[in-house]
């Protein structure tokens, strides 16, 4: 008898809402109105403009993170194969098989320095990174967690 497979998804964390980002783009756009106003009447017309493109190099970068944020990793060990999906937005999904009897999970730290670096899981020649969007800490619970899963006894 099998049992049944352990699925761990990952998101990103973003901590600016939709709400949180107009209320910011407001308050930036306000005071870059207001600053560029002085500057137009004071006579330096050229700086009013340069106030209105750095308000839209600040929102084109937000709503670029958020677009980098519709992403997911959707790891599914079964009592075989360690299954890695990579879900993003506007492109394919890649999936990736490892063999659970020889998979293995690595994480990259520097306890002297307390830096925690990349994770990865790897079977046999393939290796490949997981949680890469992850905090830090993130990283080493998930591979804590990964260990402990990886290390019980198949049925």
């Amino acid at each position: 008898m099998q049992s049944a497979p352990i699925t761990i998804e990952l998101y990103p964390y973003r901590s600016l809402s939709r709400k949180g980002f107009i209320i910011l783009m407001s308050c930036i756009a306000a005071v870059s109105f207001i600053a560029g106003l002085a500057f137009l009447l004071m006579g330096a017309w050229p700086v009013f403009g340069f106030f209105g493109l750095d308000v839209a190099l600040i929102w084109w970068a937000i709503k670029r993170n958020y677009r980098d944020a519709e992403c997911q990793e959707n790891i599914c060990i079964s009592d075989a194969e360690v299954t890695i999906t990579r879900m993003k937005a506007r492109k394919p999904d890649q999936t990736q098989k490892l063999v659970r009897a020889w998979a293995k999970v690595r994480l990259e730290e520097d306890a002297e320095r307390e830096l925690i670096g990349r994770l990865f899981l790897s079977s046999r020649e393939m290796v490949t990174e997981v949680g890469s969007f992850l905090a830090p800490y993130d990283r080493k619970s998930l591979a804590i967690t990964l260990k402990e899963i990886l290390a019980r006894p198949r049925i």
